[in-house]
C-alpha cells in the first residue's frame, strides 16, 4: 500500500505539473474516429502497406510501453482490442515527445499516425501526433498482468475489465445472448413489456421480498420477486404474447448460483399448454447456443453438454426413482419418505406437506445429478400455487422446471386461471406464512379481481438469464456473469 500510495503522488504531482504548464490533463475535445478492428481490418492481410496510406486517429488506455531514448512502443487498448503504437521524436516533434515522455501506463491517450509493419511483421501504427486524454492516478494492478484475487475482481470491476480481456468477452457474450432472446421472441409477435419493480404485494414466486417505503404515498412497498401476476393482468387485458427480460430482487442468501438481484426473462403465450412450451424451450436455447457457439455441443466445468433435442423429461417422482435409493412403494409412502428423508441428512419438519416433503427429496437426490438438458415434470400442486392442475391427477400440475448442468435454468407451467381455484390457493399460503412461511405468497385480491374478468388459457416461463449466461460461458460462479454483484460491506 505504501508503494502505490507514493505512485498515486508522483502521478498527481504530474496532473499540478500538467495544469501549471497550461495543459488540461482531463479534455474533452478529442473524437477517435477509428478502432483497432478498422485498422487490422484495412490492412491486416496486407503485407506491403504503401508509405502514404490512409490516416487513422485512434483513442485507448496505454497498456504496455517500451522506450529507445528518441522511439518507442506502446500498446494500447479500445473496445475493439490491443493496437500497437510507434511514436518516434522526429515524427511528432520534439515538445510532444517530451510530454509523451510524461505518460504511464494507465492513461488514456489519443493518437493519429499511419499503418506499417515492424520488422517483425507487427502491423503498428506509425503516430504524427499524439496528446493525453485522461491521467491514470493509480497504477493498474499485478504489473498490469491483471487482478487476481477473485473478491478484489468483483469489487474492483472496473479494473478487471482493463486488465482481463476474457472477463470483458463474458459481458461481451451477455449482451448477445439477451439480444438472441429478445430477437427471438420479437420474431414469434411477443411484445416486449415493462412492468412495476416496487409492488405492493409481491407475488409470482415463493421467495422472501425486500421492503421499502414510499413516503408520498405513507405506504410499505415491495422490491418485485416475479413479474408474474402483472404479465398475466396483461392477457387478461388483450394482449396474448407478452414478455419481459428485467431485474428481480428476492431477499436470500448469497451463493456461486444466486445473487440477491438477478435478471430473468419471463414470457406468457394465450391458448398455449406447458407441453407446448417445452418444444418452445428447446427451440429458443438451441438457437440461442447455435447462433453464440457454432455449436449445439459445448463444454461447461469440464462437463460435456449437448443441445441435441429432444431432451430428457422425467417426473419428479421417476429423477428421484432414478437418482435416488428409494423404490416407488415406499416413495408413495408418506411416512416411509420421510423416514428416507431423515436418512438423506434432511432436517425436516415432522408435519411437513407430503409435496414438500418430496420435493426436499429431489432437490438432494436428483438436482446436481441433472447434467445433460432435462425437462422435471408433475410437480406437487402443494408447491405450485399458481399452476394449472392436471386433469389426470390432480395432485400435481401442469408444470416443468428444466435443468441443465446440474441446476434448475427455467420453470413454466399452465397457467391457473380459475378465480376460486386461486383464491383457495392464496388462503392455504396465507396459512403457511401465519405458521412462520416467509417465502410463502401474499393474497393478491386485485389479481383475484382480474381472473374474474377471465384470463384466457395460458402457459407462461420464467428463464434465469444469468444462469444461462453461466452455461453458454463456461463460467462457474454467477458473480461471474453479473457486472457489479452484490457483496458484503469492504472493510478497511
Amino acid at each position: 500500500m505504501e508503494e502505490i500510495s507514493e505512485l498515486l503522488l508522483q502521478r498527481r504531482r504530474k496532473v499540478d505539473a500538467l495544469w501549471e504548464a497550461g495543459i488540461n490533463p482531463y479534455p474533452n475535445d478529442f473524437t477517435p474516429e477509428q478502432t483497432s478492428d478498422d485498422l487490422f481490418a484495412s490492412y491486416g492481410t496486407v503485407q506491403d502497406i504503401p508509405a502514404e496510406s490512409e490516416t487513422f486517429t485512434v483513442a485507448g488506455r496505454i497498456m504496455a510501453r517500451r522506450s529507445f531514448g528518441k522511439a518507442a512502443f506502446i500498446q494500447i487498448q479500445d473496445r475493439k482490442g490491443r493496437l500497437q503504437l510507434y511514436i518516434k521524436k522526429d515524427s511528432i516533434g520534439e515538445e510532444s515527445f517530451a510530454s509523451f515522455d510524461t505518460f504511464d501506463i494507465g492513461d488514456i491517450i489519443g493518437a493519429q499516425g499511419r499503418p506499417f509493419r515492424t520488422k517483425t511483421g507487427e502491423l503498428s501504427l506509425h503516430v504524427t501526433e499524439i496528446r493525453l486524454i485522461t491521467k491514470s492516478l493509480l497504477p493498474l494492478p499485478e504489473k498490469f498482468h491483471g487482478l487476481t484475487d477473485v473478491e478484489t475482481r468483483y469489487r474492483q470491476r472496473y479494473v478487471d475489465l482493463i486488465t482481463n480481456p476474457d472477463v470483458k468477452e463474458v459481458f461481451v457474450k451477455r449482451s448477445r445472448i439477451i439480444n438472441l432472446i429478445r430477437e427471438f421472441m420479437v420474431a414469434r409477435d411477443f411484445l416486449e413489456v415493462e412492468t412495476p419493480m416496487m409492488q405492493q404485494i409481491p407475488g409470482g414466486a415463493t421467495a422472501r421480498p425486500f421492503v421499502t417505503y414510499h413516503n408520498a404515498l405513507d405506504m410499505e412497498l415491495f422490491l418485485r420477486i416475479a413479474p408474474e401476476l402483472y404479465l398475466k393482468r396483461l392477457l387478461v387485458g388483450g394482449f396474448d404474447r407478452v414478455f419481459e427480460i428485467n431485474r428481480n430482487f428476492r431477499n436470500e442468501g448469497i451463493s456461486v448460483r444466486h445473487n440477491p438481484e438477478f435478471t430473468m426473462m419471463e414470457f406468457y403465450q394465450a391458448y398455449a399448454t406447458y407441453e407446448e412450451l417445452i418444444s418452445f424451450t428447446e427451440e429458443l436455447l438451441c438457437h440461442v447456443a447455435s447462433e453464440l457457439l457454432g455449436s449445439l455441443e459445448f463444454n461447461y466445468q469440464g462437463a460435456a453438454i449437448s443441445f441435441q433435442r429432444p431432451w430428457k423429461r422425467l417426473t419428479v417422482r421417476e429423477a428421484i426413482l432414478e437418482y435416488g435409493d428409494i423404490d416407488a412403494k415406499s416413495l408413495a409412502d408418506r411416512d416411509l419418505a420421510y423416514a428416507y428423508a431423515v436418512r438423506l441428512g434432511l432436517d425436516l419438519p415432522e408435519d411437513i406437506g407430503f409435496g414438500k416433503l418430496l420435493m426436499e427429496i429431489f432437490d438432494e437426490v436428483a438436482e446436481a445429478k441433472l447434467i445433460q438438458p432435462t425437462f422435471i415434470t408433475a410437480y406437487p400442486t402443494e408447491v405450485s400455487p399458481l399452476s394449472r392442475r392436471s386433469e389426470e391427477d390432480p395432485e400435481v400440475v401442469d408444470r416443468f422446471e428444466f435443468f441443465c448442468a446440474g441446476r434448475e435454468m427455467a420453470n413454466a407451467f399452465s397457467e391457473l386461471n380459475d378465480p376460486v381455484d386461486q383464491k383457495e390457493r392464496f388462503l392455504a399460503q396465507v396459512v403457511a406464512k401465519d405458521k412462520g412461511d416467509e417465502e410463502a405468497h401474499y393474497m393478491d385480491e386485485d389479481y383475484i379481481r382480474a381472473l374474474e374478468y377471465g384470463m384466457p388459457p395460458a402457459a407462461g416461463e420464467g428463464i434465469g438469464i444469468d444462469r444461462l449466461v453461466m452455461l453458454l460461458t463456461d463460467s462457474p460462479s454467477i458473480r461471474d456473469v453479473i457486472l457489479f454483484p452484490q457483496l458484503r460491506r469492504e472493510t478497511k
